[in-house]
């Protein structure tokens, strides 16, 4: 089920190997497009990738042509403990020279959550306009349901044919979400998983052991396993904690 893996012997070299892709990517995109286009991940595993970012990539980076989305968004207020984007914002956009018009925060002063995610699909189509519909990166953690943005098993979400981007309440604090869904995130041209931590590695031994029938039919019992781009890469970044090798 899973293809492309990369283990690192630690979550200090792992975080090094998906910043190094990350780079060759990015200065890819802005070869060939002019910009590059990323969304982010939540939690807290991202958060010493994104420090690695703000310092020994500063330089090497070109913020002056990235593009920052989110892959999803706790329904709090900007400056609250659990808000994505105050954790973004703290370990990486504050210190790097990331236009600000070029930041694009999920929206959670909208009375009516579903608004917000409207309003967040709207940013999404008007930046692609005419062009391809593709992220150049899209950032995804794993939880240990197999949750991925918040995308959790048996949601609703999961079944969204049609819009990018949806409101669910979620098995998890804080309940109400935004998040990106399946429609739009496969069509990212590239996907980083990046899974680290002893905890995780049921979870990725469960999505390893699926048949190849649910990958290519995309029909994973797991979030994490139906994100398979259409046209692009999916690469898992694992500890070896997380491999168990």
């Amino acid at each position: 089920m899973i293809q492309d893996v990369r283990v690192s012997p630690d979550a200090k070299q792992l975080f090094r190997a998906v910043a190094e892709d990350s780079l060759a990517l990015a200065l890819q995109a802005v070869a060939e497009r002019g910009r590059f286009s990323v969304a982010l991940a939540g939690g807290s595993t991202p958060a010493a990738l994104y420090a690695l970012w703000a310092s020994d990539y500063r330089q090497r980076m070109p913020w002056d042509r990235t593009f920052v989305f989110f892959g999803d968004e706790r329904y709090v207020p900007a400056d609250d403990p659990a808000s994505n984007y105050r954790m973004a914002r703290e370990s990486l956009l504050d210190y790097v020279p990331i236009p600000p018009a070029q930041i694009f925060p999920m929206r959670t002063d909208y009375t009516n959550p579903d608004d917000a995610a409207r309003g967040y699909e709207q940013t999404l189509r008007g930046f692609f306009g005419s062009q391809s519909r593709a992220l150049d990166l899209v950032l995804l953690g794993l939880g240990p349901e197999g949750h991925t943005a918040s995308l959790f098993p048996d949601s609703p979400a999961l079944q969204e044919r049609e819009r990018w981007v949806v409101a669910p309440v979620v098995p998890a604090k804080p309940q109400q979400r935004l998040t990106l869904t399946l429609p739009i995130l496969n069509q990212a041209r590239t996907a980083f998983f990046v899974v680290a931590g002893a905890a995780k590695r049921e979870i990725v031994r469960a999505i390893r052991n699926e048949p190849d029938s649910a990958a290519h039919g995309g029909t994973s019992q797991y979030p994490a396993g139906r994100i398979r781009p259409v046209s692009g890469q999916v690469v898992w970044y694992l500890d070896q904690a997380a491999s168990g090798s």
